[in-house]
């Protein structure tokens, strides 16, 4: 028995229309599931880039002497540039040390100061920052080196809660979308156990399995794409709503949103994801479902 595109889409809509109060508790199943599968991704993606973000920041400061000569200086600049544990390393002048100082300090510190009090510095990103207390122990002593700093319980602190976080928000969406995939091949179950009989019936006179199955499918693609789409507009919601959309800047890097926000590109990947999985299992999921309902 032949299955005409037009016969799918008229029963798919026929069945779901008929059976609306069914349909409207699978797709807001879909979308709430989803919903929450996709934030927990949102926010694991967000905590990556935090990470990735924070460890290309500075986590070694290694403080030049001011009457250190220009030939301790370059050499300082070479070993730390050669090390391999440096990924970055970025010189400060006296003057840009005592500028910061004027910013930061308070105004009768800085008056009891003059410019060549404040030592040159070289700001260095580390491929990991834990590797800090090995760089300060290789530096600290070296010819022209005043000291060398590094934030050490900052460093475990961010290291700790990252960590804590990824794993969080990565155990979170991979429980909900076992429990999403559950309740959706559930709520599509019970939609099609409604209309058993009919399915028995057309089974009776003739009908293919295919032919019983394609409406079926095609009403869990609809559910899937209409569920789905719902939930991407709560994640771009979230997205938008949290701040994940802001850009980092100086003035707001100390922000823990700022440093979790993605571009729009990034987002889109999240929502992919979503889409496909409220498509896959509705689609997925009608035909297991009817399945059990073909043996007559």
């Amino acid at each position: 028995m032949p299955v005409s595109a037009g016969y799918v889409a008229r029963e798919a809509t026929s069945n779901l229309w008929r059976n609306r109060l069914m349909t409207m508790a699978a797709i807001l199943t879909v979308a709430v599931s989803l919903a929450l599968v996709g934030s927990a991704l949102l926010l694991k993606q967000g905590a990556t880039t935090a990470t990735v973000r924070w460890q290309q920041g500075v986590n070694v400061i290694v403080w030049v002497d001011p009457g250190a000569s220009t030939v301790q200086s370059q050499a300082i600049h070479s070993q730390l540039v050669s090390n391999p544990l440096v990924k970055t390393c970025t010189y400060r002048s006296q003057a840009y040390d005592y500028a910061e100082a004027q910013r930061l300090l308070p105004a009768q510190e800085v008056a009891a100061t003059q410019l060549s009090d404040y030592p040159s510095s070289f700001r260095c990103a580390l491929f990991n920052p834990s590797e800090a207390t090995v760089v300060k122990q290789e530096f600290t002593g070296k010819p022209g080196v005043n000291s060398v700093e590094f934030q050490a319980a900052q460093i475990r602190t961010m290291q700790n809660v990252i960590h804590i976080l990824q794993w969080v928000f990565l155990s979170v969406a991979v429980v909900l979308l076992l429990s999403a995939s559950v309740l959706i091949l559930n709520t599509i179950r019970i939609a099609i156990f409604a209309r058993r009989r009919e399915v028995s019936v057309m089974k009776l006179v003739g009908a293919t399995n295919w032919f019983i199955r394609l409406p079926f499918m095609a009403e869990g693609l609809i559910q899937g794409i209409v569920g789905s789409a719902v939930a991407v507009l709560v994640v771009l919601g979230l997205y938008w709503g949290i701040g994940l959309n802001t850009a980092k800047t100086v003035a707001n890097q100390g922000s823990l949103i700022a440093q979790m926000s993605m571009s729009g590109w990034e987002v889109a990947g999240t929502c992919i994801v979503v889409a496909l999985v409220g498509i896959g299992v509705g689609v997925v999921g009608s035909a297991f479902a009817v399945r059990r309902f073909l043996d007559v």
